[in-house]
């Protein structure tokens, strides 16, 4: 699944996984050996703090007899960076999508590749373009919406982004859809007044729906590194995500920030999108991932 890490990733991931191949294929670990790894890591947006977790877990068991050569450490590795996404995903249902984050993330083009996948499903979908405040998203969401054959609702310039998601709501009960995917603005005036919007549609969708779990998916920058680890503290807090979609994979993004949110936030990873055509999304599987990325 994850064979475009080494294929359209290629630039990106070049350095970080030769580099830890190269300490792979020693015969021998030593302390240096490990010091190497963590600025590997620290290269590859892992964080100060993760990276401490990994390095620190690593030399026990270096200390222990348990590494000594570079399978060795390739085997631990593997399984501290495993038990770091080892975040328990809730079941949520495929039903309500709430997608937030901040402008440029790439929102609005990873609800096109979502309703694409529930359409591919046989699934019928419907797209609300609740960010009113941005004019290009609303046109780009109109214009997935007729490249996969789904409908939309939109509303106007600077409208209540709230009344746009109750418009939507009715119609999703009242047009017998299967999927509800919503598209949220990623600033306001300030951090508060985004943050006072998201909570005023999350009511709006919950009266409409009382009994169901929203999916709420934060898209975080890969290209941002630890600046995407704040936002998604921010967002957590206020609005309680229940997934991070990691955006713009195909760019200068390092990935390694992934082990940092989860293993700070204990939020999972749900997606990897990257790229601009609508089949560039994946599911993401930890297993997967750490494999190709430790080649």
């Amino acid at each position: 699944m994850f064979s475009f890490i080494k294929d359209k990733l290629k630039k990106i991931y070049a350095q970080v996984t030769s580099n830890i191949a190269n300490l792979l294929s020693l015969k021998k670990i030593d302390e240096q050996s490990l010091k190497e790894l963590e600025e590997i890591l620290l290269s590859a947006d892992t964080g100060v703090k993760t990276t401490k977790i990994i390095i620190d877990n690593l030399k026990t068991k270096f200390k222990n007899g348990q590494i000594s050569e570079g399978q060795d450490l390739k085997v631990a590795l593997e399984q501290e960076l495993l038990d770091l996404l080892n975040i328990e995903q809730q079941d949520f249902g495929n039903k309500v999508y709430v997608l937030v984050g901040i402008n440029g993330s790439g929102k609005t083009t990873f609800s096109g590749k979502l309703a694409n996948k529930f359409k591919k499903e046989g699934k019928k979908v419907l797209l609300v373009a609740a960010d009113t405040f941005r004019a290009a998203a609303t046109e780009q969401l109109e214009n997935w919406s007729k490249a996969i054959g789904v409908e939309v609702i939109t509303g106007s310039q600077d409208q209540d982004p709230a009344s746009v998601v109750f418009k939507g709501c009715q119609e999703f009960k009242n047009g017998n859809f299967d999927v509800l995917i919503i598209d949220t603005a990623g600033r306001l005036q300030t951090k508060i007044n985004l943050m006072l919007e998201l909570e005023k549609i999350k009511k709006t969708i919950n009266r409409h729906f009382p009994e169901e779990k929203i999916n709420t998916l934060l898209t975080i920058d890969s290209m941002l590194g630890q600046n995407s680890l704040e936002q998604a503290r921010i967002f957590n807090e206020s609005t309680k995500v229940s997934g991070i979609v990691l955006t713009k994979m195909d760019g200068t993004g390092k990935g390694g920030i992934i082990f940092a949110i989860t293993a700070q936030l204990g939020i999972p990873v749900e997606f990897i999108s990257f790229g601009e055509n609508l089949d560039n999304l994946k599911e993401f599987d930890k297993k997967e991932y750490i494999s190709e990325l430790l080649g």
